[in-house]
């Protein structure tokens, strides 16, 4: 499965991308505002990878990781997670910090939006981040998501402390 936008290709992540997939997920200027990274190894990013292939090749996947190229490189990655009944899911990005303020993830989650909208039939979309991401939720407000909750007690892996949680949502 592939998804194209003007600039990027979006396809299924798997273990072809672990030294790009690390390089990123174990960079801590990308990932301190996360609660599951970063990678603290390379085992623990091929794992991530090999569980990603795992659920593509089910018949009906309960998550969908993709990886975001650009030029044919991998710089990023975007996720999606259904809930049980499959009415709603969760989106999540990561862009490696060399590709900030290029609009490539608003294009890879546009994209995404509109695939699992029109292919799925998904119209209730769902995601969250640390309060003080602020280059996450104005991903998420220019994708038209309102803010919803905000939550106490997050714990991203890279901190001690307790944070602030934004959720936002749209309904299509």
């Amino acid at each position: 499965m592939e998804i194209k936008t003007e600039r990027l290709i979006l396809k299924p992540l798997g273990i072809e991308y672990l030294n790009s997939t690390f390089k990123y997920s174990s960079d801590f200027d990308t990932t301190k505002y996360m609660m599951y990274l970063p990678s603290e190894s390379i085992e623990e990013t091929a794992d991530f990878l090999k569980k990603s292939k795992e659920e593509w090749d089910k018949e009906s996947p309960e998550f969908y990781e993709f990886a975001i190229l650009f030029n044919n490189k991998h710089i990023g990655a975007i996720s999606l997670y259904l809930n049980e009944n499959k009415t709603n899911c969760e989106f999540g990005w990561i862009i490696e910090k060399n590709y900030w303020k290029q609009g490539f993830t608003f294009e890879a989650a546009k994209a995404l939006l509109n695939f699992v909208s029109n292919n799925l039939n998904i119209k209730h979309f769902i995601a969250h981040c640390d309060s003080e991401n602020i280059a996450f939720y104005k991903v998420m407000e220019k994708l038209g998501m309102k803010r919803t909750a905000i939550n106490t007690g997050r714990k991203n892996r890279s901190s001690d402390e307790n944070r602030l949680e934004y959720q936002y949502e749209l309904i299509i």
